[in-house]
C-alpha cells in the first residue's frame, strides 16, 4: 500500500542539505504498489521527479510536483559460473553497502565505485565512474516501469546508451521510466585495476593485494580529498570534466603550457581535468556567503550550512564564467539541476 505524504521535507533527501520540500512524496518499496499507483493517476496534471538518495541533484526551489522515491530492497545471485556471478540488486539499496556486499564475497568489478554516495539506482543513469572504471561496465541489464503508463521493461546494457557521465536515463528517459533492480555481472576471479596513481602507489605498499586492500585504499583517498556530506553539504563533483579538440588544445597550450590533459574515448578529443581549470581561474577554496569551492579538490561546491539552491547554483555559473573567459572551454554541470 503506497502511503502519499504531503509537503514532505527533503532535507534528508538531498546531499547539500537544503531546506526544501515536495508537494507530494511516494516511497516505493514494491514494483505492484507502483503499477497500481501510476494506474490509478490520481494527480494527472503534477510533474513527476524520481528521487534516490539525492547525492547527484540541487533544488533550486521547493518541488512543485510528485517525488518518487524508489526503496526497493534486496542484493540475490540469480545465476552463476566458475567465472562469474551475476546479482540482481534492488534500486533502493545503498550503492556502497552493495559494494561492500560484492567485496565480502571475492566478487570483483566494483570495487573501484567504493564510497561514491547515493543508490543502487542511480548509479547507472550517471554512470558513474572513479579511479579507472565506470559502472556501465559490469551491468548486464536493467528492469524499470513506465511511470507514465505502469509498463516494466528491461533494458540490455547496449540499449542504455552508456557514455561519460551519462545514459538513456538521463537523457530521452529521463523521469520517464523508474529503475526497480539492477543486475550486475561481477567476476570471481578478479584482476584489481590500479592504473589510477595514487591508488597504484599506495598498493604497490602491500604484498600480495586482495579486492578489500583496493577498496580500503579507495576509501582512504576519497575521504582524504572530498568532504563528509553529513558535516559540509556538497554533491560531490559539481561539474564534468570537458572533452576539448585538438585545435582548442593547442591554442590554450600557446598560453597555458602546463595545461593537465588525458586522453578521450574519441580519438578526436582530450579530456582537461575541470578541477585544474578552476584551480587556476583562482577559485579553489573561494567562498562568496554560504558557499563555497572545497579547498582540497575545487569541483566539490560546499553548502556551509544556510545556503539556498540558488546561491549554490549562481556560485556555479561565476566559475563557469571564469573559465570560458580564461580557457575557452564551457564547464558542463554534473549535478542536476531542479
Amino acid at each position: 500500500m503506497i502511503e502519499i505524504k504531503e509537503n514532505h521535507s527533503l532535507e534528508k533527501l538531498n546531499s547539500f542539505g537544503l531546506y526544501v520540500q515536495t508537494r507530494f512524496f511516494i516511497e516505493i518499496d514494491q514494483v505492484d504498489d507502483l503499477q497500481k499507483f501510476i494506474q490509478a493517476n490520481p494527480f494527472p496534471d503534477l510533474p513527476r521527479l524520481i528521487l534516490g538518495e539525492g547525492s547527484n541533484i540541487l533544488f533550486t526551489s521547493d518541488y512543485p510536483g510528485i517525488i518518487l522515491h524508489p526503496a526497493i530492497a534486496g542484493i540475490e545471485i540469480i545465476h552463476e559460473t566458475k567465472d562469474f556471478a551475476d546479482v540482481r540488486v534492488g534500486a533502493g539499496e545503498n550503492w556502497d553497502h552493495f559494494v561492500s556486499w560484492a567485496v565480502g564475497k571475492n566478487l570483483g568489478g566494483i570495487e573501484n565505485l567504493s564510497l561514491i554516495p547515493g543508490s543502487v539506482g542511480a548509479a547507472p543513469v550517471q554512470n558513474i565512474g572513479a579511479y579507472g572504471a565506470e559502472v556501465s561496465e559490469v551491468i548486464s541489464s536493467i528492469e524499470t516501469i513506465n511511470i507514465t503508463n505502469g509498463e516494466s521493461n528491461t533494458f540490455q546494457n547496449t540499449d542504455c546508451q552508456f557514455g561519460y557521465r551519462k545514459s538513456i536515463f538521463k537523457n530521452e528517459l529521463k523521469n520517464k521510466v523508474l529503475i526497480t533492480h539492477v543486475i550486475f555481472r561481477l567476476t570471481k576471479d578478479p584482476v584489481l585495476n590500479t592504473t589510477y596513481g595514487l591508488v597504484k602507489e599506495k598498493m604497490q605498499a602491500i604484498e600480495s593485494p586482495e579486492l578489500s586492500d583496493l577498496r580500503r585504499i579507495i576509501i582512504e583517498i576519497r575521504k582524504e580529498k572530498l568532504p563528509d556530506p553529513s558535516i559540509l553539504g556538497n554533491a560531490g563533483s559539481f561539474f564534468k570534466n570537458p572533452e576539448i579538440n585538438q585545435k582548442l588544445l593547442q591554442q590554450i597550450i600557446k598560453k597555458y603550457p602546463d595545461i593537465q590533459q588525458f586522453p578521450s574515448v574519441s580519438q578526436d578529443l582530450v579530456k582537461i581535468p575541470a578541477a585544474w581549470l578552476i584551480q587556476e581561474c583562482g577559485w579553489k577554496g573561494k567562498r562568496s556567503g554560504n558557499v563555497g569551492s572545497y579547498d582540497k579538490q575545487p569541483l566539490v561546491l560546499i553548502n556551509y550550512g544556510k545556503a539556498t539552491g540558488q546561491e549554490i547554483l549562481t556560485f556555479s555559473e561565476r566559475i563557469q564564467q571564469a573559465v570560458y573567459a580564461k580557457f575557452g572551454i564551457k564547464l558542463e554541470r554534473e549535478v542536476n539541476v531542479f
